[in-house]
């Protein structure tokens, strides 16, 4: 099964960034980090997961998070040539790179984790047995209001509610990330908004805190909300990424 893949390519790139998108969206949203990473001499790939955007798959259905990180890789190697590889993963996007890292750390120069969607199996145990039936409030991913709005016209994000093998997967994933060994020293950067109620920071930053080596970085930016990328201060958060990406690449 054949994903859909955008990419962004810029002529002699001195790197690979691979953007890893989250629950119910596309990689088309990122087409503005993918941009400003381009003007860095950055050449950037970001599939649809199975499932998402224009990929095959019953929408916002993943049974199984590890063929997703094989996907992902399958992605991350025909793109690469001989570039060194930086993984910037959101949200569900954050776990899956997660994963990644954990599994095929030697593959990446580097790893950035947005917003990751991790630590949240208490929450999402007490869904198993009437999961949600309303779409993510897009209010909830900006303090700009034209963010929520294009969500939610957006054709290609999904609007329905959640799905139990979607969330058993996540509770699934969560224990796969507990069990999985640390980053070492892979370079990393966690940026998170301080008032993200989609994956509250007091979940996920210690996940975070016990993966990371000594080359880290740990971000948490005061009023924002889950899509750092999408704030108000969208551009510093973005060059920052920006930086820490030609830093290790």
């Amino acid at each position: 099964m054949s994903l859909h893949v955008r990419e962004w390519p810029v002529e002699d790139p001195v790197r690979l960034v691979v953007l890893v998108h989250g629950y119910g969206e596309h990689s088309g949203r990122y087409a503005h980090v993918a941009a400003a990473l381009n003007a860095r001499g950055s050449a950037v790939v970001a599939p649809d997961h199975i499932g998402h955007g224009r990929s095959p798959g019953e929408p916002a259905l993943i049974e199984d998070f590890e063929p997703v990180v094989d996907d992902l890789r399958a992605v991350v190697t025909g793109a690469r040539s001989h570039l060194p590889v930086v993984m910037v993963g959101h949200s569900m996007g954050g776990l899956i790179a997660t994963r990644y890292a954990q599994r095929f750390g030697k593959d990446l120069a580097g790893l950035v984790l947005s917003g990751p969607a991790i630590g949240l199996s208490p929450v999402l145990e007490s869904w198993l047995a009437d999961p949600p039936s309303d779409p993510i409030d897009g209010a909830v991913l900006s303090r700009d209001p034209a963010v929520g709005e294009a969500y939610a016209a957006d054709p290609l994000v999904y609007h329905g509610g959640w799905k139990r093998p979607t969330i058993q997967a996540f509770i699934d994933a969560d224990r796969a990330i507990a069990d999985g060994p640390a980053f070492g020293a892979l370079p990393l950067l966690y940026v998170h908004g301080g008032d993200d109620q989609l994956v509250p920071v007091a979940f996920a930053r210690p996940v975070v805190e016990r993966l990371a080596g000594e080359d880290s970085e740990l971000v948490v930016i005061d009023g924002a909300r889950h899509e750092v990328f999408n704030e108000t201060d969208q551009a510093t958060t973005i060059a920052r990424v920006a930086d820490f990406v030609e830093r290790v690449a």
